[in-house]
């Protein structure tokens, strides 16, 4: 104690000097330290050396994690928009600028094709449903109105359809009957079998230990129960397979970027899992219930969304997954078939996009079609106009893609042949 004392002054002035130095370092380096020169790039602008004392970049990660023979990360690179401005807007879809049809005046919501192949959607404006042919002529479904409906789910069978309210109300409506049928305030995230005879729904009780994944028949008779969801309801994707095979999905996350996908069927089936490299999942399955759709942000994408695929059935769940190097979401694409996808896709993307959504809300979209087998990418069109994209349907026979623009929610058509 008394060497202590003795040197305790020569001790507190040591330690200033040390924050002195400390602080005015960190000055330095905030304001005044040269910018280093920027690393040599390869012909697309991509660095080909990290500079000494930098941080490493995702490909650099991967192979460091992985090993040297690991596979390069990519960056998405689509066919860059070019073509035709000056010419003028193509009336079918050829890689160029596309002239885009605009559908009928008022805002829509839940657009879809009906037995007949037309578009029916809801009109905001006057609460009433209609349908609009190729030629542009417009008929309402019934005469009924339906004020102030937030959103609806259509059956398969193109006869049925759930209104679900702001309030909480909902309603299943049978537009070949003009019946309707009303549902429990406290289901919703609905979603109908294959054949339409069934939903899949949460039941969210006010005691956790009364919330449910659940079946109920297109009647709203004969309700089970199939999974407790407890507290994790935001984690819980009701969403039944073409194939019939599952009817949810839920998410356990491993780290930052990655998380676990587990398949719920109807009889306790133990199915396999898979792992997402990401998080924001957005599914959505493919025409024969084989294979999933998805897109995920992660720190490798700049919290950007980036868009998968895997195998999503039996034995085969999870092999096969395949990163398809498009940065947009899931409910932005709609399949073509089990092979071919169309995908609205924003010419740019700020970072954090996967995270806040609303910072592509004024992005315009370019229209590409992806092979999910080999992952080849076209441009199809740049529409000739700004567009935000969504609800995107393709025709039976391929020859016009139907979508809202999120902006206004009005109708439009592209001929794509």
């Amino acid at each position: 104690m008394e060497i202590f004392a003795k040197y305790k002054k020569l001790f507190i002035l040591s330690g200033f000097i040390a924050a002195v130095l400390f602080f005015g370092y960190l000055l330095y380096a905030v304001f005044f330290k040269p910018i280093p020169p920027a690393p040599p790039t390869d012909e697309s602008g991509i660095a080909t050396v990290t500079p000494a004392g930098a941080l490493p970049t995702a490909e650099e990660r991967t192979r460091r994690e992985l090993g040297e023979n690991a596979a390069p990360f990519k960056r998405n690179r689509l066919p860059v928009p070019t073509g035709n401005a000056i010419g003028g807007a193509d009336e079918t879809a050829n890689g160029g600028l596309t002239k885009v049809s605009q559908l009928n005046d008022a805002a829509s919501l839940s657009a879809s094709l009906d037995a007949d192949g037309y578009v029916r959607y809801y009109n905001k404006n006057d609460g009433k449903f209609y349908r609009v042919d190729n030629n542009g002529k417009i008929t309402p479904l019934t005469d009924k109105i339906f004020h102030s409906v937030k959103n609806v789910v259509w059956s398969p069978n193109k006869k049925k359809a759930i209104l679900e309210y702001p309030d909480g109300a909902n309603i299943i409506y049978d537009f070949s009957t003009n019946k309707q049928i009303t549902l429990p305030k406290h289901w919703k995230d609905f979603d109908f079998s294959p054949n339409g005879k069934q939903i899949v729904m949460k039941s969210m009780g006010d005691d956790p230990d009364n919330r449910w994944l659940a079946i109920v028949n297109d009647d709203g008779s004969k309700t089970r129960a199939i999974e407790p969801l407890g507290e994790k309801d935001a984690t819980v994707y009701p969403s039944w397979s073409p194939n019939g095979q599952t009817v949810a999905m839920y998410t356990e996350g491993i780290d930052f970027d990655r998380q676990e996908v587990f398949f719920v069927g109807l009889n306790n089936e133990n199915f396999k899992s898979t792992t997402i490299d990401g998080r924001g999942f957005q599914p959505k399955w493919q025409p024969s219930g084989n294979q999933l759709l998805y897109s995920v942000y992660s720190s490798k994408t700049d919290l950007k969304p980036n868009l998968w695929i895997v195998n999503a059935r039996g034995e085969s769940i999870g092999s096969g997954k395949k990163n398809l190097n498009v940065e947009t979401w899931a409910d932005k694409c709609a399949f073509a078939g089990d092979t071919s996808l169309y995908c609205a896709v924003p010419e740019n993307l700020e970072e954090g996009a996967g995270l806040f959504p609303e910072l592509a809300k004024n992005t315009k979209d370019n229209l590409y079609k992806i092979d999910t087998r080999t992952g080849m990418k076209k441009l199809v069109a740049v529409p000739d106009g700004s567009y935000n994209m969504s609800d995107i349907i393709i025709s039976d026979n391929g020859k016009y893609l139907y979508f809202t623009d999120e902006t206004t929610g009005k109708l439009y058509k592209i001929k794509l042949k």
